[in-house]
């Protein structure tokens, strides 16, 4: 036993004296490492940091390596370049390519539903998005700054959904209420000195509550059935109509071109008869004649056969080549080939 253990008399161990100067160097060199690593600070480039001097506001620090006084001085550093939101009606558990959304509590069904202008209930789920603008006034001027920026957010929201009907919150509505309450937010954020800047508000999933969904979906389909006939209608309406006044203006063109020519052919006409009238006027005998050519000249080729009779005959030859003979005898008057005479035989 004796061999394989060595027994230690604690009683004869004696603690080395370190001499009181080395000691005192060795605490003054740690107080000066915890001095010098307080004294030094880190700002994150998306960030800014606020110093404040025994709790009062001195200045504010950009990105970057920078000193401070131990002890006197702290740091307080503001996400500036970073998007911010508030999360209303849902909570995002886990965001990914799966987010992960917290189940419906009490509270965030009392931050949801909200009573439309025509007192029906809807349930407005959204998102504010926002950035802070002045680090001074978004830490000191405004108590509780996101209790109260969620509080005015629920205002803002109710009562511009209070001044619309369910139909417009929960359909064409949307784009509406998101500028005006991001109009209202800006204004009520600079009202109160809050530091912030309304980037933009988004409403998420905006629906009926869920005992009156089917209600709810059928009355859709039915306006969604009305729309689309109204659109047929309409559709019709256009291809039938622009036609029908088409053909309007068509034959009322035709009816002033044809007003021009009846017109223009009377004036003809009747400039001709003062033209014949004078003529007749100068030589009676000859306009007469002239006249009377004229007409046989337009009858004549239309009568067909025709059979010349002088005066005072009692009979005829039926042997007799009527038509050749008529011809010869008409062509001298008229002036017609005997060929042209009797071409309608």
């Amino acid at each position: 036993m004796d061999d394989k253990f060595r027994v230690v008399d604690v009683n004869k161990l004696r603690v080395p004296k370190i001499p009181w100067r080395v000691m005192v160097g060795g605490v003054l060199a740690l107080v000066g490492l915890a001095a010098v690593a307080g004294a030094l600070y880190q700002v994150q480039p998306e960030e800014v940091g606020v110093v404040l001097r025994f709790g009062r506001y001195v200045r504010t620090s950009d990105p970057g390596l920078h000193a401070k006084i131990p002890v006197v001085e702290e740091v307080m550093r503001v996400p500036v370049q970073r998007q911010l939101k508030h999360e209303f009606g849902f909570r995002t558990m886990d965001a990914g390519v799966r987010t992960d959304y917290a189940a419906q509590e009490r509270q965030l069904a009392d931050e949801s539903v909200m009573l439309t202008g025509d007192l029906n209930v809807a349930v407005v789920e959204w998102i504010v998005q926002y950035r802070v603008a002045d680090p001074y006034k978004f830490l000191f001027q405004v108590r509780n700054l996101d209790d109260t920026f969620r509080a005015m957010n629920e205002a803002v929201m109710r009562e511009t959904v209070g001044d619309r009907t369910v139909t417009e919150v929960v359909t064409v509505g949307r784009q509406d209420i998101e500028g005006a309450v991001e109009d209202r937010l800006q204004t009520l954020a600079d009202q109160y000195q809050m530091g912030i800047t309304i980037d933009q508000v988004v409403l998420q999933d905006v629906n009926p509550p869920d005992p009156v969904k089917p209600s709810w979906d059928e009355v859709s389909q039915a306006q969604q059935q009305r729309d689309r006939l109204i659109n047929e209608a309409l559709a019709e309406y256009n291809s039938v109509i622009p036609r029908a006044r088409g053909e309007a203006e068509q034959t009322v063109l035709q009816a002033d071109g044809y007003a021009v020519d009846r017109i223009n052919r009377a004036e003809g006409e009747a400039a001709r008869f003062s033209a014949i009238e004078a003529a007749y006027r100068q030589a009676p005998d000859v306009t007469r004649r002239r006249l009377y050519l004229e007409t046989m000249q337009r009858i004549l080729p239309s009568v067909g056969r025709k059979v010349f009779v002088a005066e005072g005959a009692t009979g005829v030859l039926p042997l007799l080549s009527l038509d050749g003979g008529a011809r010869a005898a008409v062509a001298p008057l008229t002036g017609v080939s005997p060929q042209a005479a009797g071409g309608d035989q």
